[in-house]
């Protein structure tokens, strides 16, 4: 079974977020604006491509993030309501890539693309030495 056999050219998905303090480059660097940070713009965009095919691929398996092409068009204050939108633009082998946009209202505030590698988690763990952590509820 090949890993990309259900995923499509078109697939889209998109979250929405509340920009918080803790997400403005403000927080991260003293002395800089509060407003929405370049990292957390591009983390919001990673989530919504992996949301756009997680349902879509085989038990076991994941999608990493490979590569960000984005441009931050526009700053954008505490409290305002970004959208960040997600959609198939090709595949290969072993990797999807996204044609990513984010929104504040209806201003466009970034735009580019991302590659999610396809991962099988438990070769990727051994692979890398990677160890999920077991929490003891007892």
């Amino acid at each position: 079974m090949l890993a990309l056999s259900n995923i499509r050219i078109g697939m889209a998905a998109e979250m929405t977020v509340i920009v918080t303090p803790g997400m403005t480059v403000g927080h991260f660097v003293p002395d800089m604006p509060q407003v929405y940070a370049t990292p957390i713009m591009i983390l919001h965009m990673e989530m919504a491509s992996g949301s756009a095919i997680a349902c879509h691929l085989p038990d076991g398996f994941v999608s990493v993030g490979m590569d960000v092409r984005v441009r931050h068009l526009a700053a954008t204050p505490i409290g305002r309501a970004v959208r960040t939108t997600a959609r198939v633009l090709e595949l290969d082998r072993k990797s999807v890539v996204f044609e990513v946009e984010a929104w504040d209202g209806d201003r466009k505030i970034g735009d580019g693309t991302h590659r999610r590698g396809i991962v099988n988690v438990v070769e990727f763990e051994k692979r890398f030495g990677v160890r999920q952590l077991v929490t003891n509820l007892d």
